[in-house]
């Protein structure tokens, strides 16, 4: 039997569950390892808090397991993203305002990773309320890059793909918008993915933008990706906006053979601006890709240029209407100078909410104010709309548009 000091977490997580069904190693096991380097990497600030009753839960895995039950992630210790609700912690989204409340029911997500035998060991820091791209403006400090402490990580799911960089889980949740679970995976070297719109429940998961938000996870193996969506796609009662899926997200142990998969890398990705060594890995990639057999053209999705301005009038609309319910009243923090009803109110969003929250309420409620939804809110929706008959267009023709996360390296953290 494998000693706790020696298990490296990042090993494929189907090579760790067949050592687990084996007998080879025990879910308390892994979970004192996960535990243990989450410990000895604590000055990277990927976590804001460690779940005391992971061990117990770690023993329960091992008991079903004893029992005979056959479990797809069996023992397998994960962190979810601190705007997921979870028992036995606390859910902060990063942000004051919510410290320190306490979830009275828990995500989808959560309920079928733990039903399948994964262990809940911590939760993991964010740009406070998912609001970043650095994982700098968590209201609880910032997250070091795993690879270069002295860049940033990526955001918002910073702290998500840091731990999982760092081996200190097998993987973890997170929630992307734009970008929030891509770009900290390009930027820790992980796996990240985006599922499409609906296909995973947002239920149980702090909402940013409800129209875009969606549901991903960060892995150190592709095949450790197909094996997480397959437990956590489907559709769900508690959230209309889910999907059906297909029978499996499985993926097979060896790479497939991409001749006649037609590809299209997107020339807009690939502009001036770009840095010369992403650039490079790009262009690396894709000749790798067209020695697999695949087969690559070039397309231009002129509307890109719209994109950003387009996310930064609907999104920000979607943060203004989703934060009114933090009010000082309900949950969370509640300022203890109000003397009324509407100091309560006041003080509590003045003292809660961090900067980049106040900038996007205000955004936001600007754009839907009277007078200004058409001119603003209204427009961008047709706009959002255009670009995604241009994607819809280009994937009538094309298996998989080709591109990088981002156009440059990390920036240098800038809070310490």
């Amino acid at each position: 039997m494998k000693k706790t000091s020696v298990i490296d977490l990042r090993q494929p997580i189907a090579d760790i569950v067949a050592d687990v069904m084996a007998g080879r190693v025990t879910a308390v096991q892994l979970a004192q390892a996960s535990l243990d380097r989450i410990a000895a990497t604590s000055d990277y600030n990927a976590v804001l808090e460690v779940n005391p009753r992971a061990l117990e839960l770690a023993q329960a895995v091992d008991q079903r397991i004893a029992a005979g039950e056959k479990l797809p992630l069996a023992g397998i210790p994960f962190i979810a993203k601190d705007n997921f609700l979870t028992f036995d912690t606390h859910t902060t989204a990063a942000s004051n305002i919510l410290r320190p409340y306490e979830a009275i029911y828990e995500g989808a997500v959560i309920q079928r990773l733990k039903a399948a035998g994964a262990v809940l060991v911590a939760k993991a820091n964010l740009d406070a309320f998912a609001h970043g791209s650095s994982t700098e403006n968590s209201d609880f400090g910032p997250t070091k890059n795993p690879v270069d402490p002295t860049r940033v990580p990526g955001g918002s799911s910073g702290g998500s793909a840091a731990a999982v960089a760092l081996g200190q889980a097998c993987f973890a949740t997170g929630s992307d918008t734009g970008s929030s679970v891509r770009l900290p995976a390009s930027f820790c070297g992980v796996v990240g993915m985006m599922p499409s719109y609906g296909l995973v429940s947002r239920s149980g998961v702090v909402a940013m933008g409800s129209s875009f938000d969606t549901i991903g996870a960060l892995v150190n193996h592709v095949t450790d990706m197909g094996l997480i969506l397959d437990i956590i796609a489907g559709k769900d009662p508690l959230d209309a906006t889910t999907v059906d899926r297909t029978p499996s997200y499985l993926l097979p142990s060896q790479p497939q053979p991409l001749k006649g998969t037609k590809m299209a890398v997107i020339k807009e990705y690939m502009a001036d601006g770009i840095d010369s060594g992403v650039k490079s890995v790009i262009e690396h990639s894709i000749d790798e890709l067209k020695s697999a057999g695949a087969r690559i053209s070039e397309i231009s999705i002129p509307l890109l240029q719209k994109a950003l301005g387009a996310y930064y009038i609907l999104v920000p609309a979607e943060v203004s209407s989703n934060l009114a319910r933090h009010d000082g009243i309900r949950y969370g923090y509640s300022s203890p100078d109000a003397t009324n009803l509407e100091e309560t109110y006041l003080l509590s969003r003045q003292h809660g909410f961090g900067a980049e929250a106040k900038r996007r309420i205000m955004i936001g409620t600007y754009v839907l104010s009277s007078g200004y939804y058409d001119a603003y809110y209204k427009r961008a929706q047709k706009v959002r709309t255009l670009i995604i008959n241009e994607f819809k267009k280009a994937f009538q023709e094309y298996d998989a548009l080709l591109g990088p996360v981002a156009p440059c390296l990390p920036s240098k953290s800038v809070k310490k």
